[in-house]
């Protein structure tokens, strides 16, 4: 599938840092990752025989929390465009009980190998921001979800709190790329990158307003830590 020459730098990022993502995760959220994915599930309601697809799957956690809470008729889609990062997922799938109810596949967000009106839900976590163009990939998740059908994006944000934000932005600024060079193997200049996107990605009130001028209704958001994330539920 082609990918315009930024998209292609970012997926050769993910390729790099690939083999200590999952470690990464949990050092610069302290944990706290699992738990907005969890409150988010918790807010989820899953239809039984339902087709998910898990948007930005990376080493397919959401994908295989999706499967362990559904039934058994229904099926998830995990697609992401770094197959580095889709082996390390494909490894936790083959472990799981779910290798029958899980594929991943390689492809770009904003170009889905899909038809249209394919899937009950679309879920992307910490992926949106890194998509050159998030309009097009909100436009390709309305097209390809069923009428009534669910999207849940569960992002990064900007806490708007004045005593807050400063620490917020040292955090991210600063201590993350370092923790990137010292549990990394040496990715300083990845993490910075990382930094930027979440720090130059738009806010949650104009990330809502984007999905309703996409065509998406019954937006609703829930905020975490004082604002540093945010998840955004919607129907088509």
């Amino acid at each position: 599938m082609a990918l315009s020459p930024k998209n292609t730098d970012v997926k050769a990022l993910f390729n790099t840092i690939a083999p200590e993502y999952d470690k990464m995760n949990n050092i610069i959220s302290f944990g706290t990752h699992k738990k907005w994915r969890q409150k988010v599930m918790a807010k989820m309601t899953i239809p039984m025989g339902a087709q998910i697809l898990d948007l930005a799957t990376g080493t397919a956690d959401w994908a295989l929390a999706l499967a362990d809470s559904s039934d058994e008729t229904t099926h998830v889609t995990g697609l992401d465009f770094s197959e580095e990062m889709l082996a390390i997922g494909q490894k936790k799938v083959d472990l799981s009980d779910y290798p029958d109810r899980i594929t991943l596949v390689q492809g770009d967000a904003m170009a889905l190998p899909f038809d249209d009106h394919t899937f009950d839900i679309v879920t992307i976590g910490f992926g949106l921001r890194n998509l050159p163009d998030p309009t097009l990939g909100l436009q390709e998740m309305f097209r390809i979800l069923k009428p009534g059908g669910q999207l849940v994006v569960l992002e990064t944000s900007q806490p708007d709190n004045r005593i807050i934000k400063p620490f917020w932005k040292l955090y991210f600024g600063k201590v993350m790329p370092v923790f990137g060079k010292i549990f990394a193997n040496g990715k300083y200049t990845e993490y910075q990158y990382l930094n930027q996107t979440t720090e130059n990605f738009m806010d949650y009130m104009t990330l809502g307003k984007l999905m309703l001028n996409t065509g998406f209704k019954k937006v609703t958001i829930s905020r975490f830590n004082l604002g540093a994330a945010a998840a955004h539920y919607a129907t088509k």
